[in-house]
């Protein structure tokens, strides 16, 4: 297989273009890559876990890893059921059938499935599946420290068959803003602007925390913030440069520019932070590498090296200051994935129209090199994953709030998330405690885990 198909693997336009003169054969170097990189993405979801639990107070730290860890259950496992066959299998413009439901016909063999590949069918379903998995995980960030878990469980499963599965046909699966020739090539729109929006639309529809604007909500361990950060930048080589769906020169490309995007977004961020306060602070810098990769995300495998570090550059000043604004403001969305995810995808995602060279990336040029289409083209995309995202989130949670409440109660939310949804506690003195009465709300009587009575 030539590097031009192998890089259309990895494409948006891949529902439109079939290669049926050649039958395909499992290559070894390309599942190899891929058996890594899927096992790098699923890497991420528990990285993102301790950067959510870093930025939280301590009471909340263990509910917060948690609404990140069971995405790997509750998501992993509908993906399986329906949500690969709604993504990946023919339908119509918006949303795919049911062919492949249960991972029908989803074998050892590279066929049946609605791109051209050369690995394992099972094994590209499962590489999607952590995309997955993650976009449900990220929205998560918005409404911590306030949500009721089993509610959560609920959102997320069905978030991800109802809104990711549908946008993630719409641009991968062969719907109609790939068919149109819309650029994602690892996710901007996909999973970060869908979950962004996802995020944005939840915190509006919880409402803020109790303690939001009276008091200070911060960051109570910034090195689970940093060690997030640093895992969800290695894990994020899999997400980019697994893209490719072949081991060559296209992953090699989106691997580079996974360096080095991010790398420019966290110069210039430690810049701002330096003019505005004199300080650079660490929640900052590992803030910054998160946006810079999300931003990169989209356009990784369509943009030169130096056009990357110019996108990381540029990426910065938006998701900055629209942080900032946002602290100003009342929407509590708690851990800034609007800020950090759908304005850093949709940077990424237009610059992607503006940056694209066809000498890299084999389909099209973006503006500066001629093509003013593909900007609007990208332009589309984003609006369409924007309203679809909102929209599908909002009658999600309205419908889930109407069966059972969303929030915790008040004198809960006080308490601490992690003993009043999980009976346990992320800190605890000498060698350990558990929580011995039924009743979270009453006087807390805890014995020793080991050594006895008190």
């Amino acid at each position: 297989m030539s590097s031009l198909r192998k890089f259309l693997v990895g494409g948006t336009t891949l529902g439109s273009l079939a290669f049926a003169a050649e039958v395909p054969k499992i290559d070894s170097g390309d599942t190899a890559w891929m058996l890594v990189s899927t096992a790098l993405v699923l890497l991420m979801t528990p990285a993102l876990g301790f950067f959510y639990a870093g930025m939280v107070r301590s009471k909340n730290a263990l509910n917060t890893i948690m609404m990140s860890v069971a995405s790997l259950g509750f998501v992993g496992i509908a993906w399986a059921v329906l949500g690969y066959s709604l993504s990946f299998s023919e339908g119509n413009g918006w949303i795919g059938g049911l062919s492949k439901a249960f991972l029908s016909g989803v074998g050892l063999e590279p066929t049946g499935a609605v791109v051209p590949l050369t690995v394992p069918h099972v094994l590209y379903m499962a590489f999607q599946a952590t995309f997955c998995i993650i976009a449900a995980a990220l929205v998560s960030g918005a409404i911590v420290e306030r949500m009721r878990f089993v509610p959560y469980l609920v959102f997320i499963t069905l978030w991800s068959l109802l809104v990711y599965a549908p946008v993630a046909h719409m641009v991968w699966g062969g719907g109609f803003l790939g068919k149109l020739g819309a650029f994602d090539f690892a996710g901007g729109t996909v999973v970060h602007i869908n979950a962004g929006i996802a995020g944005l639309v939840a915190a509006m529809v919880l409402g803020r925390r109790k303690d939001f604007g009276r008091q200070a909500i911060l960051p109570h361990n910034a090195t689970y913030v940093v060690l997030g950060a640093a895992l969800l930048w290695f894990g994020w080589f899999g997400f980019n440069g697994g893209s490719a769906v072949a081991s060559n020169g296209l992953a090699g490309l989106a691997f580079v520019n996974t360096m080095l995007a991010p790398a420019a977004t966290l110069v210039v961020w430690i810049l701002l932070d330096i003019l505005r306060t004199g300080k650079s602070t660490a929640v900052g810098a590992a803030t910054a590498i998160v946006v810079g990769l999300v931003a990169i995300t989209p356009a990784s495998g369509f943009v030169s090296p130096m056009n990357a570090i110019v996108l990381g550059i540029i990426a910065a000043f938006p998701s900055y200051f629209v942080i900032l604004w946002r602290a100003k403001t009342k929407l509590d969305d708690s851990l800034d994935v609007f800020g950090g995810h759908a304005i850093g995808g949709i940077t990424g995602a237009l610059l992607t129209g503006v940056l694209a060279q066809k000498v890299f990336n084999g389909i099209g040029d973006g503006w500066l090199y001629g093509n003013a289409s593909q900007f609007l083209i990208q332009l589309l995309a984003v609006g369409v994953s924007i309203a679809y995202s909102a929209l599908g989130t909002f009658v999600l949670l309205k419908l889930i709030g109407a069966l059972t409440p969303l929030r915790v109660p008040v004198k809960e939310e006080g308490m601490g998330l992690d003993i009043t949804q999980h009976g346990e506690e992320a800190y605890t003195s000498g060698e350990g405690a558990i929580l011995v009465n039924a009743d979270p709300i009453a006087p807390a009587t805890r014995a020793r885990a080991v050594g006895g009575t008190d």
